[in-house]
């Protein structure tokens, strides 16, 4: 019986699995067979017994447990042993099938007023407190009183729908107190409050789930749409990022083969002249070695001829011994030396202006390739300080060294003379230009949205401000949270402000030299930048020149 009991359920396990209208049509019949009889449940983990019958694993377990013998709950069979329990494989696939397949059922309210075999209710009165099958709800449809009792579908927490304290249907809900009530209710706590049937309320609550659901929509959409964004970004930094170090490897590559091949070619040039001083050097100690020998054998003869008796010997070769034969001296040496040296330094020199003409073709093209960021930044006259003159198209600013009459707002600097850019930016890269020409003191860069704009303020990254600065005339400095004073060739006329955004990075620079001016780098940006500028006091006119933005010139 046992085998055909499987045979059977593996039969049926392969109609449902191919055959989808008998799965339809059977699946209510399934739902009985695949029930644990201890449990009453869906089975978990399947267990069959020695004679065929199957139960949930720790079904059984629990009923061996508090047994002193081991026999089947269902058929009352016993056996020696206690069985050593397999889960049915094939069973539990089916079970997870059937579970797949059936969506979770709500649990059935059955009659209250059954007595013997409970049918499943209909409906649930309110009034009466109690659920009824078909057949008990037929008295509430037919007499004139019950008709008028509020029905509604069976549920099994009647209790939750009753006032506790009147025992009345809750048919009704406060908007003052925004809690359901009953009719009586509206008498004594809730008299004189503004109530209204509770299906009218419910209603209204739906519109609103419903508005607020199309905004929850919309706010899924608008992320959706964001993370599309970021990625797409991300994907443009990569490429970008990908282009710009391939083109930096080449320059830095190309400048290491030259500083490499000028070297190569200073040494061979120096071991050169090396050489050929040292042969020089030896070919005049030789000449000079030769001349010593030569000096001592006329130094004898002199001495031989300072103690002779001949006379007129003496007086013939008098002429020839004093006549000096030797010009050759030392400094000859040193001119050679010093031509040497003075070759060395032309060398070095070149090399010099070999390592300088390929850095500034490097930082020429890496400013290139930022001005392909170049934004259009306008001046926020709401955010300048009351002594600044900005012009009408919002692209230079000056100190007026006279207060202005406008309104203090939140927005406005009030002791620093500073002024913000329009348009702030929280992604990206941007870059823009200004003319600094003619001025003493300047403050340039970028600061973040929530900076404080009242009282004294601190150029610092920490308080959020990425800027350079010129005082007295030739100091510049980066304002780093520790400052660093800049020493630079040439006196910038227009400087170039660029940010890379997800990068951390704000950099300076001399667009008319091409050369870099000073870098913040692996900074950590969570807020909106603006440009930010100040073309500090006028002091007297000496510092009365506007700072201007400029149309980006791109370098060729």
């Amino acid at each position: 019986m046992a085998e055909s009991s499987l045979t059977a359920r593996k039969t049926r396990r392969r109609s449902i699995e191919y055959d989808p209208p008998l799965m339809s049509s059977s699946m209510s019949s399934l739902s009985e067979e695949i029930q644990c009889s201890v449990c009453l449940d869906v089975f978990t983990d399947p267990v069959t017994t020695p004679c065929g019958h199957n139960f949930c694993k720790i079904c059984l377990n629990k009923c061996w447990d508090n047994s002193q013998t081991c026999s089947c709950p269902y058929c009352k069979e016993t056996f020696k042993q206690r069985p050593d329990l397999k889960i049915n494989t094939t069973l539990r696939e089916l079970v997870d099938h059937c579970k797949k397949k059936s969506p979770e059922k709500k649990p059935e309210v059955l009659c209250d007023f059954c007595e013997e075999r409970k049918l499943k209710a209909l409906k649930s009165c309110l009034v009466c407190q109690s659920s009824y099958c078909e057949t008990h709800l037929e008295p509430h449809l037919r007499v004139t009183r019950l008709k008028k009792h509020k029905l509604m579908d069976p549920v099994s927490n009647l209790e939750d729908y009753i006032c506790q304290k009147h025992e009345r249907p809750l048919d009704l809900f406060c908007r003052d107190d925004q809690t359901c009530v009953c009719s009586f209710c509206t008498e004594t706590d809730h008299k004189n409050h503004n109530t209204v049937p509770i299906e009218e309320e419910s209603q209204e609550k739906k519109t609103e789930l419903m508005k607020t659901q199309k905004d929850v929509q919309l706010m899924i959409q608008n992320r959706i749409k964001k993370i599309q964004d970021i990625k797409h970004s991300a994907e443009v930094r990569k490429r970008n990022t990908e282009k710009e170090k391939a083109v930096r490897v080449e320059l830095f590559t190309d400048l290491i083969r030259s500083i490499e091949r000028h070297q190569t070619e200073l040494l061979e040039m120096m071991e050169e002249q090396q050489k050929a001083a040292e042969k020089q050097e030896q070919e005049l100690i030789e000449e000079l070695e030769q001349e010593i020998t030569e000096l001592k054998m006329r130094n004898t003869e002199l001495e031989q001829l300072s103690h002779t008796e001949d006379h007129l010997h003496l007086l013939q070769i008098h002429s020839s011994l004093c006549s000096p034969r030797y010009t050759r001296n030392c400094p000859e040496i040193s001119m050679k030396t010093h031509e040497s040296l003075e070759t060395l330094r032309r060398a070095l020199t070149q090399l010099k202006d070999t390592i300088d003409e390929k850095l500034t073709l490097t930082v020429s093209t890496e400013l290139k390739w930022m001005q392909q960021y170049a934004v259009d930044v306008t001046l926020d006259p709401d955010t300048a300080h009351p002594n600044l003159i900005l012009s009408d198209d919002g692209k230079q600013v000056r100190d007026g060294d006279i207060e202005q009459k406008l309104p203090d707002t939140p927005e406005r600097f009030d002791y620093c003379v500073n002024v913000l850019g329009k348009e702030g930016f929280s992604s990206g890269r941007f870059y823009f230009e200004v003319q600094v020409k003619g001025k003493t003191e300047w403050d340039l860069g970028v600061a973040r949205e929530s900076i404080n704009r009242k009282g004294q303020i601190i150029l610092s990254p920490s308080d959020g401000y990425w800027t350079v600065v010129l005082s007295n005339g030739n100091e510049y400095e980066a304002c780093d949270d520790t400052s660093v004073s800049l020493s630079l060739r040439v006196k910038p006329q227009r400087v170039g402000v660029f940010v890379d955004y997800e990068e951390g990075l704000v950099s300076f620079y001399d667009v008319e030299s091409s050369s870099h001016i000073y870098s913040f780098t692996a900074q950590s940006f969570t807020e909106k930048l603006y440009p930010y500028f100040s073309p500090c006091p006028n002091d007297g006119g000496k510092n009365s020149s506007p700072l201007i933005i400029t149309p980006v010139s791109y370098n060729k």
